[in-house]
């Protein structure tokens, strides 16, 4: 929780005071990412003007180019880079985070800290930030922590702003699961009660085009979750049945990953794994079984009954259909 100030105003980027902003212009923040190039994907087919923030790279985003946004460098550790890349925007979609090598607090922190108070200097109209579902409950893991605080930040701000919890994306079982499985290579299970209600990143996308163009969702907490909540075993249950061959699972009991956090504590250069392996001791229980997208906001609830992606009624039908893809 530590504190970060940068200096970042309009007049800093040679903005000029009445510039027009169009309402449809949008930049995306971690463009590249699973959830992030749905969102760009999203936007584009809806008619908005996208603007993905990336940081410079060997490999260049050209995917994002060839769908039609346009693609501007940066980086969040590097708050100088960022108020460049706001000029002209009305809409901030922040679903960017660290990379697994790097500390949890220099980009997750720090560089969305930064990003916010950018934001509100250079008079963005709406900011969207992706949040974990139940990251208040869990001060004891670090980026839920973050997560949390980032919100308290957020709200503290004075942006427009609309934060969305999340609790575990469809797609990260293929590379984690299917794949893994259909070449018998091995995969990795633990005992724990953790239960995920996974969602398809496609119908995320479309229900934040849903939340960003309701005038009356401002200022406020959405949660976002499939109608399921699944373990780990069920999961792998799951894919072995529906790839018709067993799994070689190897099963790290949350005993052992509890005892390694702890030893990974006693050394500085660990800190982030032993802050990643806490994750060990979350359990995330489902929202209502009828309800995949709730307003958390008294008296006040929004029901989706159907998705534009069924596959998030039934995780064995997304399987089978990635399934068939892959094969």
């Amino acid at each position: 929780k530590s504190s970060v100030t940068i200096k970042c105003s309009a007049a800093a980027t040679n903005l000029a005071p009445g510039t027009p902003v169009r309402p449809t212009s949008i930049l995306v923040v971690g463009a590249t990412g699973t959830l992030g190039r749905q969102i760009v994907r999203r936007d584009l087919d809806e008619g908005y003007e996208v603007r993905c923030l990336v940081r410079p790279r060997p490999a260049p985003a050209d995917f994002l180019r060839d769908w039609g946004a346009t693609v501007v460098n940066a980086d969040l550790s590097k708050p100088e880079s960022i108020p460049a890349t706001l000029i002209g925007v009305h809409t901030v979609i922040d679903c960017a985070t660290g990379r697994p090598e790097e500390p949890i607090k220099k980009v997750d922190w720090e560089g969305k800290v930064a990003l916010i108070q950018c934001a509100k200097a250079m008079g963005i109209q709406k900011y969207v930030f992706y949040s974990i579902h139940n990251c208040d409950k869990h001060p004891e893991v670090p980026l839920m922590e973050i997560k949390y605080c980032t919100e308290k930040f957020i709200q503290d701000s004075g942006l427009n702003y609309i934060i969305i919890r999340l609790c575990g994306f469809m797609q990260g079982l293929i590379g984690q699961y299917a794949v893994p499985i259909l070449e018998e290579k091995s995969v990795w299970g633990t005992d724990a009660p953790t239960r995920i209600a996974y969602m398809d990143t496609q119908d995320i996308a479309r229900l934040t085009l849903i939340a960003l163009r309701n005038e009356k969702i401002a200022k406020t907490l959405l949660t976002f979750a499939g109608p399921r909540a699944w373990t780990t075993q069920e999961v792998i249950t799951l894919c072995e049945r529906l790839a018709g061959q067993d799994a070689n699972v190897t099963t790290v009991p949350v005993s052992v990953l509890k005892f390694t956090r702890q030893v990974t504590r006693l050394f500085e250069w660990t800190n982030d794994a032993a802050d990643r392996l806490a994750f060990s001791e979350v359990k995330i229980v489902p929202l209502s079984p009828n309800i995949l997208f709730t307003m958390q906001v008294p008296s006040y609830k929004i029901a989706v009954p159907r998705l534009e992606h069924p596959h998030n009624w039934c995780l064995g039908c997304y399987y089978l259909f990635m399934l068939h893809l892959i094969k």
